[in-house]
């Protein structure tokens, strides 16, 4: 359907307004995940991501300048634009990192034949970058572009674990939070009571290896994730396996921290072996 055009404030850039309409609103809601989780995205890129022509993809992000949902910078790549309200990631890679890791996650869903989450975390919060679903009727779904709290989710708590104590309570336990967590904090102070349960929890962590998360985010759901690492150490990301509540203790039986282990273990390897992910 058509907007009326005399709808425009006065305020808004002038623009070209595109002369056909968009029903792919799935497809266009992708590309402002693709967006807000990558901070680019070139015009092929994105109809690789579609699977749609380059022309079809092209409309679409048309319609996204045109709303002010993405801008082109001088290299004709579009970035988030001011109506985005949440900044991208910040890792000029995080594309590149759902790349390698898209053949280790099929690898470990093959295994579990459960649902493996790739993430990143962006302050106090994760970003799931992509997800691969298991065979199971009952199964947990996708959860690419999905925005959760870094405190509740395995992938998330497996990330604050290596991180030192003046960081978490930069991230937690203030209220004028800057740097690190710009933009995407507010709300997540953890409080006073429950601020030492949480260390204690990231100390397990540490121990263990690995975090889990008992219906944290969603009922019905638990998951766990381990943390993801570069050739230097530093934690880029994290791995997560999550099913129906009523059957982790069976998969967790089965093996499931060996296999996910091993996993991020190969993974690694390939995250290690890449030019870019050293620049």
């Amino acid at each position: 359907m058509q907007n009326n055009p005399s709808r425009r404030t006065a305020s808004k850039p002038a623009q070209k307004r595109p002369t056909y309409s968009i029903e792919a609103v799935d497809n266009a809601l992708l590309l402002l995940q693709l967006l807000r989780d990558g901070g680019a995205l070139r015009l092929k890129d994105a109809a690789a991501e579609l699977g749609v022509a380059p022309s079809t993809a092209h409309r679409l992000l048309a319609m996204l300048v045109y709303r002010g949902f993405a801008v082109q910078d001088e290299t004709r790549r579009y970035v988030p634009g001011p109506a985005m309200g949440v900044g991208p990631a910040g890792l000029s890679w995080t594309r590149l990192l759902r790349t390698i890791a898209q053949p280790h996650m099929e690898l470990l869903t093959g295994k579990v034949n459960e649902t493996v989450n790739l993430m990143v975390r962006v302050g106090t919060k994760v970003r799931f970058l992509a997800t691969v679903e298991g065979n199971n009727v009952l199964r947990v779904g996708d959860r690419q572009g999905t925005v959760m709290p870094a405190n509740r989710t395995s992938g998330g708590k497996a990330m604050l674990a290596e991180l030192e104590l003046p960081m978490l309570e930069q991230l937690f336990r203030s209220s004028n939070i800057d740097g690190d967590t710009a933009g995407d904090t507010a709300g997540d102070t953890i409080p006073d009571g429950e601020y030492p349960a949480f260390l204690r929890e990231l100390e397990t962590i540490r121990g263990n290896g690995f975090a889990a998360n008992f219906e944290g985010t969603e009922d019905g759901v638990s998951a766990l994730g381990m943390a993801l690492h570069n050739i230097r150490g530093d934690v880029v990301g994290a791995l997560s396996v999550a099913t129906p509540a009523t059957r982790f203790r069976s998969v967790f039986d089965a093996g499931l921290v060996p296999a996910l282990r091993e996993t991020c273990r190969q993974l690694e390897i390939d995250i290690a072996a890449n030019p870019a992910e050293r620049d």
